[in-house]
């Protein structure tokens, strides 16, 4: 079948809740309504497995389609990966990212699949890592319903890409909300500098605040008098940081720039 023939099937996949649209191509192409399926979870079973089932169900009839998730930053973790002149290769690069990834998280790195951004040897780049169990799971669903998996795309880095062109200044602040979880990245000249990436066990306004602060101080080492973080946080749309905290919310959803349509929205 013809790429061009193939429905689209987008997908955002998370711990609470798995969301779907679905384009239907063909002589006259139009979208489906969107699906969202609630997600309980359960102690004694890994946070990704709910979702997985309901997937299941959701994509039963979309043989022939083309397949591509968006993964909450839940299952993902990240690293920078910092600049290696010496690496010469794809090879020495996942290598060097692999060792990378174990001085950070340790041992259990090596359960994890790992992909690289764009990666320069003078500037370094930006490691995501899944489940290896995961990731095989998906492929083994989307292959016994006979789905084309096209790609599996962090959440943080997805945002960074629908929104890049609208990132100014010579510090660049990027914080990606969702429920319970806080995903922050600093960048200086395009570079990539920080990636934190957390459980928010608190409201999101003092969880944002305290790590915008300690990022800001602590690791980049100087603070602005006001600065300005691009804001993604579609399930909390009321969010708002105190005037006088010297930090500026700049949303990067608006009227005129909308979410991609299986992105979660507020309940």
């Amino acid at each position: 079948m013809s790429p061009l023939w193939r429905d689209r099937i987008e997908v955002f996949f998370a711990p609470d809740r798995v969301e779907l649209v679905r384009s239907y191509r063909g002589i006259k192409p139009k979208w489906s309504e969107k699906l969202v399926a609630a997600c309980e979870c359960d102690v004694d079973l890994p946070a990704w497995e709910q979702p997985l089932g309901q997937l299941d169900h959701m994509i039963e009839n979309a043989a022939g389609g083309d397949l591509t998730i968006t993964i909450s930053n839940y299952f993902v973790r990240y690293a920078v990966i910092s600049p290696h002149i010496q690496v010469a290769n794809l090879a020495e690069l996942y290598a060097y990212a692999a060792f990378h990834m174990r001085e950070v998280y340790g041992e259990r790195a090596g359960a994890w699949e790992l992909a690289v951004s764009a990666w320069d040897p003078c500037s370094g780049g930006v490691c995501a890592a899944i489940e290896s169990t995961l990731l095989q799971r998906l492929k083994e669903l989307t292959g016994q319903r006979k789905v084309r998996l096209k790609r599996i795309e962090p959440y943080l880095s997805d945002v960074f890409d629908q929104w890049r062109k609208r990132f100014n200044g010579e510090r660049v602040w990027l914080a990606l909300i969702e429920p319970g979880r806080l995903c922050l990245a600093l960048l200086s000249n395009g570079v990539w500098q920080s990636i934190r990436n957390q459980r928010m066990l608190h409201n999101a306004e003092d969880e944002l605040l305290a790590a915008l602060d300690q990022e800001a101080i602590i690791l980049s080492g100087r603070k602005e008098a006001v600065e300005p973080v691009y804001l993604f946080a579609p399930e909390h749309p009321q969010l708002a940081l105190p005037g006088e905290c010297g930090w500026r919310i700049l949303p990067l959803q608006t009227e005129h720039m909308p979410a991609p349509s299986h992105y979660p929205s507020a309940a």
